[in-house]
């Protein structure tokens, strides 16, 4: 395929702005280029146009597209999503398949990587996977968001009698606990939000006001987004029970660890998962994602800035970027 030298993308550099004339991007030996079908906005890439991870370059992590450029025959003109962590390939953390911790990876969107906000991103072929042809890209564009919720049950097994508690109802806690519901799991979504909670009872989750929460509970999943969650998920978890950290708020807070020892909780840390249990998830009809959607908006001058502050809406879910 003959591509332009430029094309249009969302760029940060100390300021977010929409650019027409950014450098396509250039495979180096092992990677595809990718034509970005639309893209996701969530939390992290707000934080970005915030400064976070002091990132330069285009955002975005959550992406369906079509390989347009790649040595690999099997994965050309295929669709397609990513795995966002790029190992270095030759360290022993590579080695042990742990590439998603590599001390010398880029990632997608957040740091040493331009992202999925422009018509085209490369990336690793071993980190594209396929995606069905009966997912639509709508609903493939979730993959990455629920590739981490997914995550939960490759670290940690979860009895179906458990009492679970996802605290936090924004896009995080939305898509793990319908990952929990979709695996026949019965969690209870605790956020501060009537409207967001309203909307995911219709999708047939049990939802309760954070604030008026007393019961203790075997496992709680700390979605929140603040650095107070964990606070709270201390105070709601059983004795022997297990907190499982979602959020990755970067500011400071104090925190009594005491309760942990004396009540012997163990504590996960969760972060990016494999995409494929996702697919599969969404192939199978487990979940379905669409009622999330808040809105989709094309990657151009007038709307792509939109978008940004669209998704600044905490009562929405989710919003989509859409290549030209």
């Amino acid at each position: 395929m003959n591509r332009p030298h430029l094309m249009r993308a969302l760029v940060f550099d100390r300021n977010l702005a929409f650019r027409d004339d950014y450098p396509d991007p250039v495979a180096t030996p092992g990677e595809s280029i990718v034509r970005v079908s639309v893209a996701g906005i969530c939390g992290t890439d707000l934080e970005i146009a915030r400064g976070y991870m002091q990132f330069r370059g285009v955002p975005g992590h959550e992406f369906a597209g079509r390989v347009v450029e790649s040595q690999n025959a099997a994965l050309r003109g295929k669709r397609v999503v990513g795995e966002i962590n790029a190992g270095c390939g030759r360290c022993a953390i590579c080695s042990a398949g742990l590439a998603r911790h590599c001390p010398n990876r880029t990632v997608l969107g957040i740091l040493g990587r331009d992202g999925a906000f422009a018509e085209f991103l490369r990336l690793p072929d071993i980190n594209l996977i396929p995606i069905p042809d009966s997912i639509p890209d709508d609903i493939a564009v979730f993959a990455e968001p629920l590739a981490a919720a997914y995550e939960i049950f490759e670290q940690v097994h979860l009895a179906r009698n458990q009492t679970i508690a996802v605290l936090g109802d924004g896009r995080l806690g939305a898509l793990v606990a319908l990952a929990l519901k979709g695996e026949k799991y019965l969690p209870i979504v605790a956020g501060h939000h009537k409207e967001k909670l309203a909307r995911l009872a219709e999708l047939g989750l049990d939802t309760v006001d954070e604030s008026s929460l007393r019961d203790r509970f075997d496992v709680v999943i700390e979605c929140s987004g603040n650095g107070s969650g964990f606070r709270r998920a201390i105070e709601l978890v059983r004795p022997r029970g297990k907190i499982i950290l979602k959020s990755t708020a970067a500011a400071t807070a104090e925190i009594n660890l005491a309760p942990i020892v004396v009540n012997e909780i163990s504590v996960i840390g969760s972060r990016c998962g494999r995409f494929q249990p996702a697919l599969d998830a969404l192939a199978a009809g487990k979940i379905d994602p669409r009622p999330l959607i808040d809105g989709t908006f094309a990657l151009d001058n007038e709307n792509g800035m939109a978008a940004f502050e669209t998704t600044k809406n905490p009562l929405n879910f989710k919003i989509l970027l859409r290549a030209p």
